[in-house]
């Protein structure tokens, strides 16, 4: 690995699900400063990325109010009113227009903000940060570790406003939880950070890269504007098809010896995924690297598997459907107005994704 070593490598479905959900693979352990990873640094303990059962099981309890189905879906109307907010603004700019600029960014990170009684106005005292927290070689070890500690530092001020002035909004929740679940300071604050930085980063990482696949075969955006219905099953598609994570962003390490795809893992040993490999494995997926706009059943790990699946995959798939529900609603005619090979990428970053997104209609 880049950085602490070698590490085992699961590229199987059921074997990367199997690890997943395996309590003897520590996502805590994997913060010690030589567990190999491709980060520059691992993640610093106390925030649910980097928590175990029975810790994890708690600390998430708290935070997976504001994500349940009942509460996202009282959000669609608010979202899908972003999205046509945002539309709007590029019809006022005519073409040509950038995607990541005027959809893939807004769009989450209005909806974190509001999540999190953030002012949208107070965007860049966390979005200036956003790159360098996913940095694998964009950024060096000093500026993540600055950028770490600046962030923890903007929360414990949001923590500090909500306790002279409490809202409804998971800042609150989390500052309660200082009292109910006996949460320090800091591990409230770098809880409240994961879940800011997971909240839009990854989704608009998600919007940009669907945007590109459906405009860069342009057949498949033909295909949703003709039959929108293909929607839901379009969504789980693209969530199974885009590699999105770079291999070994989340490490975890044996904390005792583990028999594992065949092989034994000692204890102590690091172990990294490939979770885009899984979701190509012809043992469960007919045809894998066809994209299947209709595909059913899709029992694809785009949001991971076991304790740490992903708290926040409702609202991510209502931002993705709705985003790309607008964009085939309002401009069936969509195309990219470069070369699919002149897109330009973020490099050196953990999530994959296009710097812009030109297109035209």
């Amino acid at each position: 690995m880049p950085f602490g070593g070698e590490a085992w490598l699961l590229t199987g479905y059921a074997e990367i699900k199997q690890f997943l959900a395996d309590p003897r693979f520590s996502s805590l352990e994997a913060t010690q400063p030589d567990t190999a990873r491709v980060t520059p640094l691992p993640l610093r303990p106390g925030n649910l990325l980097t928590m175990d059962p029975p810790e994890h099981t708690r600390i998430r309890r708290v935070v997976a109010k504001a994500f349940t189905m009942r509460r996202v879906e009282l959000l669609r109307d608010r979202i899908r009113d972003v999205v046509d907010e945002q539309l709007d603004l590029l019809v006022a700019r005519g073409p040509p227009a950038d995607l990541v600029a005027s959809l893939a960014v807004p769009l989450p990170v209005v909806m974190i903000c509001e999540l999190f009684g953030i002012p949208y106005a107070e965007r860049e005292r966390f979005r200036r940060y956003s790159d360098v927290l996913v940095a694998t070689r964009a950024y060096d070890a000093v500026e993540v570790d600055q950028s770490r500690t600046a962030l923890e530092e903007y929360f414990q001020e949001l923590l500090e406003q909500r306790r002279s002035c409490p809202t409804d909004d998971l800042v609150s929740t989390l500052l309660e939880a200082m009292d109910t679940e006996r949460l320090t300071p800091l591990e409230t604050a770098r809880t409240g950070i994961g879940v800011l930085m997971a909240g839009h980063e990854t989704s608009l990482s998600m919007i940009s890269n669907s945007c590109f696949l459906l405009l860069s075969h342009r057949e498949l955006y033909a295909r949703l504007v003709a039959e929108p219905s293909l929607l839901p099953t379009a969504i789980e598609e693209l969530l199974r098809y885009i590699p999105l994570r770079s291999t070994g962003s989340f490490p975890r390490r044996a904390t005792e010896d583990v028999e594992l795809g065949g092989v034994l893992i000692r204890k102590g040993e690091t172990v990294i995924f490939q979770r885009a490999a899984a979701d190509r494995d012809e043992r469960v997926f007919t045809c894998p690297e066809k994209i299947d706009l209709a595909r059913r059943p899709n029992p694809h790990l785009g949001f991971g598997h076991g304790a740490h699946h992903c708290l926040g995959a409702s609202l991510a798939r209502v931002e993705l459907s709705l985003a790309i529900e607008g964009l085939i609603r309002r401009f069936p005619d969509l195309r990219l107005a470069v070369p699919v090979d002149e897109v330009p990428w973020k490099p050196g970053l953990i999530a994959r994704c296009p710097a812009r997104l030109e297109v035209t209609w």
